[in-house]
């Protein structure tokens, strides 16, 4: 098989699997070395340097030829679609290719479990071993850990990659075994574990000894299925929490469940991805990252999916009535952080602003809150930012007024990811 051709299947198979995050590693360049983590040009797909720069990748599998039979995904064993799995040198020789024309900056490998995911992994490692030691390459590499793989290949891949990640795919141990019969929960969080301690010791090497190797110096991310099985927000939402503070991932991916193959366990076909519950969720994981918001919090057992019509945080603070409203010119940083409409930059311009003076409502769209939803949650020295002191179902129809006003009509029909 010719290597465009090669290169056509693969980097179509791996637009299922999510790349776009923060890399957190900060190499620049250096003398007899290509590439760095801090650069950006346009590409194939995009990550974010530390510093919030775009870098580009190249976005692609190793192989699609999947010996596993997941019921949701395309590279299954039984189904029929067009099979091609790289050479190590060829995927190494194609990335710097791509580099040395400016396409990309780096690299995000994945694959289907080709034979077994200790010979994948060994693979992968390979090619990533020609690229950082032959072609001396410095950029970003964000590789997938596979579950199943032995502990050592994992030690080796995350020496060689600066990100590393291991799908937890669906949410729960029922839903694995009903749709993903070859992979258990343990063969998921023990790579996750194994990451997040060597992750841990490696720092602490690091500052005895300045030139000790780096273990996945931009931690671990994975990936959550949504809409394929039938747990709620509240389920997903609590397992966020939990992966966050258990193994210190970096980022929690959820990919709205694109219907690609016939199976009475999933949604059928025709059936769209339901990507604005994927839009709720990833507003949801943005209140636990940054907010101070809990799990328990946000969603409850008489409310365990979010409301579709406004984000999550308007919803809780509708629920909360007694935590309103929010004098601005007094409160602490995390109260500001409840206020709909406030986010942490312009909580943070508040409390800078106020030294200097009392803060009106004027004030505060100037400092960048979005007084359209603000403006029923706070008051500025004593005075409501709203002419009227209004009631809960008045203040519910403003918002979903603005949300329709703000979003549009194709985002409540959830066109298709791909189209």
């Amino acid at each position: 098989m010719e290597l465009l051709e090669k290169l056509t299947i693969l980097a179509d198979a791996a637009k299922y699997d999510a790349a776009c995050t923060s890399s957190g590693a900060r190499r620049g360049p250096r003398a007899g070395m290509v590439g760095c983590t801090s650069s950006s040009v346009a590409g194939c797909c995009h990550s974010y340097s530390a510093d919030g720069r775009c870098v580009t990748l190249l976005k692609v599998l190793l192989s699609n030829d999947c010996s596993y039979e997941c019921s949701y995904c395309v590279n299954r064993r039984s189904n029929d679609t067009p099979r091609a799995t790289f050479e190590p040198r060829e995927l190494a020789e194609l990335t710097i290719g791509f580099y040395r024309r400016n396409y990309v900056e780096g690299l995000f490998l994945s694959s289907a479990v080709l034979v077994s995911p200790d010979r994948t992994t060994e693979r992968m490692i390979e090619a990533l071993r020609i690229l950082r030691e032959e072609f001396c390459f410095n950029g970003y590499v964000h590789a997938k850990a596979i579950p199943g793989t032995s502990p050592e290949l994992v030690t080796r891949l995350g020496l060689l990659a600066d990100r590393l990640s291991v799908n937890i795919e669906l949410p729960s141990e029922a839903s694995l075994r009903a749709l993903a019969p070859n992979k258990t929960r343990h063969a998921i969080l023990a790579p996750m574990r194994q990451i997040r301690d060597e992750a841990a010791e490696s720092q602490q090497e690091l500052v005895k000894h300045r030139c000790a190797p780096r273990f996945a110096p931009a931690g671990q991310a994975t990936q959550l299925i949504v809409g394929a099985s039938g747990e709620s927000d509240r389920h997903i939402l609590n397992l966020t929490e939990s992966l966050y503070t258990r193994y210190r991932l970096r980022r929690v991916f959820y990919s709205a469940y694109v219907p690609v193959v016939e199976n009475t366990l999933l949604p059928a076909l025709d059936t769209k991805p339901p990507l604005l519950r994927e839009h709720r969720l990833y507003q949801a994981d943005w209140l636990l990252r940054f907010y101070g918001f809990r799990a328990s919090e946000l969603l409850d057992e008489s409310q365990p999916d979010f409301d579709p019509r406004l984000d999550p945080k308007c919803c809780w603070a509708l629920r909360h009535p007694e935590f309103f409203p929010v004098e601005v010119n007094r409160a602490d940083y995390e109260t500001l952080l409840r206020v709909p409409g406030m986010g942490v930059v312009s909580a943070k311009r508040i409390l800078v602003a106020r030294r200097t003076g009392p803060l009106h409502a004027d004030d505060l769209k100037k400092l960048g809150v979005v007084m359209k939803r603000a403006q029923y949650f706070l008051t500025c020295s004593g005075r409501l930012a709203t002419p009227l002191r209004l009631s809960g179902a008045a203040v519910l129809a403003g918002l979903l007024a603005l949300e329709r006003a703000t979003a549009p009509q194709s985002v409540y029909e959830q066109l298709s990811l791909f189209a």
